[in-house]
């Protein structure tokens, strides 16, 4: 039997908002973390809100 190279595609990275609603799940289930401040420089920038709106899914319309 030979092997045959099969490409598996790769998962999209999870997205900003995902990484901060796992960030609150981790605080809420007692985890030492806490949300970055207000001037702390691993914040994510309005730059990066906007870039995630961008690439964000619609929403499906609901089936009456």
């Amino acid at each position: 039997m030979t092997s045959a190279s099969v490409t598996v595609p790769k998962k999209a990275k999870p997205g900003l908002y995902a990484n901060i609603n796992a960030k609150q799940e981790r605080i809420k289930a007692g985890s030492k973390e806490r949300m970055s401040g207000k001037n702390d420089p691993d914040r994510p920038s309005a730059s990066d809100f906007k870039a995630a709106a961008k690439t964000a899914k619609k929403p499906k319309p609901k089936k009456k």
